[in-house]
């Protein structure tokens, strides 16, 4: 059954520059996504994982000279799917990519990935999403065998295979997004995806790529279990956290053998390239 969501609207008095610390403070306690609004902004988060008394006690909440209002509503999965269609354009990324709706025309470009986003998270909107895709687009996947870890509507699966990768694991916790996942696999006519449902890490072969767009602390807690996962050279290419955060990525990954390559930055958001020594 999809997860039910609870929307938060926030409205801040004055907006800058608190609207993006409380967006950091809220990402560490679980929630998924957030849209800017001209008061404020709106935050998403499953209804299971939201604890009232952990929200009223982020740091924010006691900065003088700032006014917080907050009220919320419970989002049913048909509505979430009508508010992204209605708010879901056609983005490209770089020269060479085009993410688009069934809904919308086809174009003439290298890699067009057919995203149908319902609940799930991976429109190409959000910044953590154009950067993995851009790290996609330069790197090698001719014959490589890929996990995808939290998939959401898998499209950089969907892209890897676009790039030649021989096979796909496609892992997400929710049904709904691997339902989704499916769909988008059809879509774009993808042979070699398997879209999973786990809320871990499957330790049934080795892969040459493991990306994870997931929240900081399921990073962290699933690193060590990448590692595990990873043939000798492999290449982990993670995002869903902010620059402030990297430090302590990094330090984790280099504490189970990674090397750092490189990262990228869009607003504050990262994606990080390690190899495994």
């Amino acid at each position: 059954m999809a997860l039910a969501y609870l929307e938060i609207e926030i409205i801040l008095n004055p907006i800058d520059p608190w609207r993006e610390v409380m967006v950091a403070q809220m990402g560490v306690l679980g929630f998924e996504s957030f849209m800017d609004t001209s008061d404020g902004f709106l935050a998403y988060i499953p209804q299971n994982d939201f604890r009232e008394n952990n929200f009223k006690q982020i740091d924010i909440f006691n900065t003088d000279g700032l006014e917080i209002k907050w009220k919320s509503k419970t989002i049913a999965p048909q509505n979430w799917n009508k508010q992204w269609e209605q708010n879901f354009s056609p983005i490209r990324i770089g020269d060479s990519c085009l993410v688009r709706a069934d809904f919308h025309p086809s174009e003439n470009i290298k890699y067009e990935l057919v995203i149908n986003p319902k609940m799930s998270f991976g429109t190409g909107h959000h910044e953590t999403t154009q950067l993995m895709i851009s790290i996609l687009l330069v790197m090698n996947f001719e014959q490589k065998l890929v996990l995808d870890m939290g998939t959401g509507t898998g499209i950089l699966a969907i892209l890897a295979e676009k790039k030649g990768a021989k096979s796909v694991m496609a892992v997400d916790k929710d049904l709904w997004c691997v339902e989704n996942t499916r769909e988008n696999i059809g879509l774009n006519d993808c042979q070699n995806i398997i879209a999973l449902l786990s809320d871990s890490v499957p330790q049934i072969r080795h892969y040459n790529f493991v990306f994870a767009n997931i929240k900081r602390n399921v990073l962290l807690d699933q690193i060590e279990n990448y590692a595990q996962v990873l043939s000798p050279c492999g290449d982990l290419l993670i995002s869903g956290f902010y620059f402030e955060d990297l430090d302590m990525i990094r330090s984790k990954c280099e504490s189970l053998g990674f090397r750092f390559i490189c990262n990228f930055e869009k607003n504050n958001w990262v994606a990080a390239h390690f190899t495994m020594k």
